[in-house]
């Protein structure tokens, strides 16, 4: 009899986002083995284009933020409650599980009562996170006592790196249910193929979140330093987030006319103004709870093509520097703005291009995470 699994997050493709694509990526290779999928996600934003490739997925209306985002208790819980009875309407032999901590309690306790394992797919650790960003000190603790409850009670907590890793930990899960399974980036989507007729841009693209934890003001402060030099040079913010309001703001004051703001957009628009960008940017802030995260967002600019101004902390400075793949620097206006200036200087040419693509592909693609995160659970499954 065939096995069915079922993908439980309030992300799902087409939206855009690193969990998103990663369970997007896992659904393909479990349907590839013969698994029997089924996921359970929310109703995308009105005017989102969908295809589910013949994948077998659940959406449910939720309540949104005014920037189009289930974030926040009370647009969690309208996906959490009615997920409670989707469950247990759902016949499933193992359900995967993503974050946030509320998503996980329902599963947890839907899963008990169903008798079911679940996998706790962990690409961060939320109550570090929230810790990092000045929540208050009694909702930390309680999230803590839920988050350590729910990966527990995971047959195994899959985790995206070995900063996560640690992180959890430190939570209390224990060690040996932890698989480390990589980072990835939807490398058929994000791809880089030379075009005689395409023209290099003096953009600096931003595509992916803006929230507390990225500190995209960095790249709004660094192009008013810059941006006198490269009177033909622009900044194009694509995305949503809690700091999209801000930010606007920021732009209007210090660059006004020079920064644009695009909503989300499919991975196929990310990828052609990646691959005339002079550069793709990225960042981390410090200090903030995500100190050991894995910024996706880089890797999806250079898959197609573009070199990345990364600035802040966590494990993607160091790869970037290592392998030549544009410039890592401090969480700082003057570091990102020299970096800046260099790439609008430095305009990469195909071959450059091609060869930060091609690294991508042999280093972090999706398919490689899908498939290991597969191998976890038909081992434990």
């Amino acid at each position: 009899m065939t096995a069915r699994i079922t993908i439980v997050s309030r992300l799902f493709r087409p939206e855009t986002g690193a969990a998103a694509y990663r369970l997007g990526a896992l659904a393909d290779e479990l349907a590839a083995q013969g698994y029997q999928v089924k996921v359970l996600t929310t109703v995308p934003p009105k005017g989102t284009q969908i295809d589910d490739a013949g994948l077998d997925v659940r959406r449910w209306p939720v309540l949104r933020d005014k920037g189009g985002n289930v974030r926040g208790y009370v647009q969690y819980l309208s996906y959490d409650i009615p997920l409670f009875f989707r469950l247990l309407l759902t016949r499933s032999d193992v359900v995967v599980v993503e974050p946030p901590t509320t998503t996980g309690v329902v599963s947890r306790v839907a899963c008990a009562l169903k008798r079911t394992p679940y996998f706790h797919y962990s690409a961060d650790v939320v109550s570090t996170a929230a810790e990092g960003i000045g929540v208050n000190r009694t909702v930390v603790r309680v999230l803590k006592v839920l988050e350590r409850w729910v990966v527990k009670g995971a047959r195994r907590i899959i985790a995206v790196s070995d900063g996560v890793r640690e992180d959890l930990l430190s939570l209390g899960a224990p060690a040996e249910r932890i698989a480390v399974v990589g980072v990835g980036i939807d490398t058929s989507r994000f791809s880089f193929t030379a075009d005689a007729e395409r023209r290099p841009t003096k953009k600096l693209v931003y595509g992916g979140t803006m929230s507390e934890i990225h500190g995209a003001d960095v790249f709004i402060r660094a192009f008013g330093k810059i941006a006198d030099r490269h009177p033909d040079a622009s900044l194009l913010m694509i995305g949503q987030g809690v700091n999209v309001p801000a930010l606007k703001e920021l732009a209007t004051e210090i660059v006004p006319g020079r920064v644009e703001f695009r909503s989300p957009q499919s991975a196929e628009h990310l990828t052609g103004e990646f691959s005339s960008a002079a550069a793709a940017l990225a960042s981390v802030k410090p200090g903030v709870g995500y100190d050991f995260a894995f910024a996706t967002k880089a890797l999806a600019g250079m898959s197609a093509g573009a070199p990345v101004i990364y600035a802040g902390v966590g494990p993607m400075g160091a790869l970037i520097r290592d392998n030549d793949l544009g410039w890592a620097v401090d969480w700082d206006d003057g570091a990102v703005a020299e970096a800046m200036d260099k790439a609008l200087t430095e305009q990469p040419d195909d071959t450059r291009r091609g060869r930060l693509s091609q690294w991508v592909d042999d280093n972090h693609s999706l398919r490689t995470v899908a498939t290991n995160t597969a191998d976890v659970i038909n081992r434990h499954r």
